[in-house]
């Protein structure tokens, strides 16, 4: 039962997440207002608004002119769907008491994240209007962990030290290149990955993994010469997958590390 829930809610918020990053961009209201085709501007029903199903129904198109609706819109539907239900069945941490909350608030981030994630891709900005609140829901829920720790204070300055590696590698670089090598926004979403992240040793773990992600996915394109060695890719989905993967199989990753190190390897 519960497996199902999540995949409606996931579907129904990566809905959300479509309409939130479009009106972001166009301007308009988060809440009000009836969603509309991008091409005719005609106000669609309820019918053309099922997560996936709508647009496998109508094949991609929009009911009243015909245009081709994005394959952006059921990607992040089933993407965001898949996350919900991924995070809880592997869910590092027992889901009783306070896990529960932090659960919760995790899957708020998830669809903020996603929103982002979104935005970057398409326009190369990581909007403060998505940023900012996200950075409160991620320090409720550090709040919630750090007091239910046995160890408070150095739970405190874990995510500290967390934020100081997060935002402050960025800012460096940022300052140091003039913003020619990142933007502004990925130095606040280094901050508020590092609140997520929750200690150094995971703040360092999903900078590594974003590098070697943003490299993975660069490479093939140079060599079929698709993209330029000039050519500028947002960092901020591969940070956004870094840390995703950091919440979920961090401890994981960062206890085989030390088994190798302890063996010399």
């Amino acid at each position: 039962m519960i497996y199902a829930v999540l995949v409606l809610l996931g579907l129904c918020f990566g809905s959300f997440v479509n309409a939130l990053v479009w009106r972001l961009h166009e301007h308009k209201d988060w809440v009000k207002g009836r969603s509309i085709c991008v091409h005719c501007k005609r106000e669609l029903a309820a019918k053309d608004l099922v997560p996936v199903a709508s647009w496998l129904w109508l094949r991609g198109k929009c009911r009243y002119c015909r245009k081709p609706i994005s394959a952006q819109y059921p990607l992040v539907e089933t993407a965001t769907a898949l996350l919900f239900t991924g995070s809880y069945i592997v869910w590092p941490l027992v889901l009783t008491g306070s896990q529960v909350a932090v659960f919760a608030l995790w899957l708020v981030l998830l669809v903020g994240l996603m929103a982002l994630l979104v935005y970057d891709l398409r326009w190369m900005l990581l909007p403060d209007k998505l940023i900012i609140p996200l950075t409160g829901v991620a320090a409720v829920q550090a709040l919630i962990i750090i007091l239910g720790s046995s160890h408070t204070l150095r739970a405190l300055v874990d995510v500290a030290l967390a934020v100081a590696i997060g935002g402050g590698l960025f800012y460096v670089l940022f300052q140091v290149s003039g913003g020619k090598w990142i933007g502004g926004g990925d130095v606040k979403l280094g901050g508020l990955l590092g609140i997520i992240a929750g200690t150094p040793a995971r703040s360092l773990l999903l900078i590594f993994l974003a590098a070697v992600l943003g490299s993975l996915a660069s490479l093939p394109l140079l060599a079929s010469k698709r993209l330029k060695p000039k050519s500028v890719i947002p960092f901020g989905p591969f940070l956004i997958l870094g840390v995703i993967i950091v919440v979920l199989f961090g401890g994981q990753i960062l206890d085989w590390y030390e088994q190798l190190f302890s063996l010399g390897v």
